[in-house]
């Protein structure tokens, strides 16, 4: 299987609704001002996609209107995981027929498989779905750890990309201490740490509306200037820290909304928007930037 080089700055990319429908104009704008914004790659239909929600139908839109959006310019990482691994597999089937590139597969929520669960079930979605696959690991959402090793067994069997860490960095030198695959930081307030780590990057929620900041903070740290991707980092702490004063991704949609770049923040529930006291906050530090 084809595999593009993923690396650098991927935009977690929200999915806009107008009157709870798919906004794909919507979404086509927002891809195209990541892309100019200098991002990496794309990875819609992650969490802050709201996956959970989208119907099957809904979501192979997305994907297809990202891709088509994309043109080949920077590649798309799809959501394509649930707890349930023959859905998963259909999911990433869709995905590879939409022309993405790789698949997001998120450690199955909920049902808290072990780990010879989470190994099959990851195998299957790569070696069924046809797609090669940047895992997820996030388990204040899951509910489950991909241990290090799991991490490394399923490199091992071909078909990994990387994997989106959000938990602590110390886990970062231990799956280094096991495997070379790729780590991407999956929180916005940890990039700069992780790169200096050994992370090749980041799946960030802020780059839907600061994308050229953010690509320029890992550009800097992936080149070893420490100071000018400090520097960077301090800037965007706060707004890093304000996305998520509510969950993801009630208050990035207020943003993506404020700076004109979707008409309507509107989430699915039982996501709803943002709460006014988070909103001011996010405003406060949209325009402080």
């Amino acid at each position: 299987m084809a595999e593009r080089t993923i690396q650098g700055t991927g935009t977690a990319v929200v999915t806009p609704f107008t009157k709870g429908v798919v906004d794909t104009d919507a979404l086509t704008r927002l891809v195209e001002a990541q892309i100019e914004g200098g991002v990496d790659f794309l990875v819609p239909c992650g969490t802050t996609g709201e996956s959970p929600t989208l119907t099957d139908p809904e979501r192979s839109i997305v994907i297809e209107t990202v891709v088509q959006a994309a043109n080949g310019r920077v590649p798309v990482v799809a959501g394509t995981g649930t707890n349930d691994t023959p859905h998963s597999i259909a999911m990433t089937k869709a995905a590879k027929a939409a022309g993405a590139d790789a698949c997001l597969a998120v450690a199955p929520y909920y049902n808290k498989p072990t780990q010879e669960g989470l190994y099959r079930h990851f195998r299957a979605m790569i070696d069924e779905g046809g797609l090669p696959a940047m895992l997820y690991h996030i388990p204040g959402r899951t509910g489950i750890h991909i241990t290090p090793e799991t991490v490394a067994r399923t490199a091992e069997a071909g078909g990994v990309i990387g994997l989106k860490e959000t938990e602590t960095v110390d886990r970062i030198t231990r799956i280094r201490q096991l495997t070379d695959v790729p780590i991407f930081s999956g929180d916005d307030g940890l990039t700069f740490p992780m790169i200096a780590l050994g992370a090749a990057g980041v799946v960030s929620v802020a780059s839907n509306v600061v994308p050229a900041q953010v690509s320029a903070m890992v550009r800097a740290a992936l080149a070893g200037d420490v100071a000018a991707a400090r520097a960077q980092h301090e800037r965007l702490a706060t707004l890093f820290d304000v996305i998520f004063h509510e969950p993801n991704p009630q208050p990035i949609k207020a943003a993506c909304k404020h700076r004109g770049l979707i008409p309507d923040d509107d989430c699915r529930l039982p996501m709803v928007r943002c709460s006014d006291a988070v909103r001011a906050e996010v405003i406060e530090t949209l325009e402080a930037l």
